[in-house]
């Protein structure tokens, strides 16, 4: 088992009852599931970059991405109907505590001028989208093979009702929140 996931059910539970007072243990909020987006607008012009960008995508969250294709034909942007345009991989269970451990205690703390997640990425529903614009800062990336740095972007899905809520289980996980 992770250690976010003992953390998680040792420390956290508590501390979200009390706070929330909340009766029964499965009102308390818990990690769904966390989804790592890679769009790619270069693939239109060059399908090498779908490859490389599974290949990273697969090393970072340990797990084999999905091609996503495009939905409809966009004339504008050179996009026709079924053209892959980014990558997708879907983490629950204990390969989402570990991908988190990881961004929070290694990836994160590695972004240059990093002052801290903005609070504006939850929706209103419990769930967390924000964007990292440096793939690189994953220790698995190997920086010498890497042709183009590629952005990606992390939802967390989290069973809470609230922002509120999800806000308070994503700060004792240990996400660094600004102010």
């Amino acid at each position: 088992m992770s250690w976010l996931k003992e953390y998680y059910k040792n420390e956290v539970i508590p501390r979200l009852r009390e706070r929330f007072g909340y009766k029964n243990i499965h009102q308390v909020p818990k990690l769904e599931k966390i989804s790592v987006n890679m769009g790619l607008n270069e693939a239109v012009t060059n399908p090498k970059v779908i490859d490389q960008a599974m290949v990273e995508l697969a090393q970072i969250t340990g797990q084999k991405p999905k091609i996503c294709r495009a939905r409809k034909s966009i004339a504008g942007f050179k996009l026709r109907k079924g053209m892959p345009i980014g990558v997708m991989v879907t983490l629950r269970g204990d390969r989402m505590y570990d991908f988190l451990t990881r961004l929070i205690n290694i990836a994160l703390p590695r972004t240059k001028d990093f002052k801290g997640l903005p609070k504006s990425g939850f929706d209103g529903r419990g769930n967390y989208t924000f964007g990292i614009t440096d793939h690189t800062i994953f220790p698995e990336i190997d920086t010498s093979k890497v042709e183009k740095i590629k952005g990606l972007s992390v939802t967390i899905v989290t069973t809470a009702k609230t922002d509120e809520e999800a806000y308070a289980l994503l700060k004792e996980l240990g996400m660094p929140f600004r102010g």
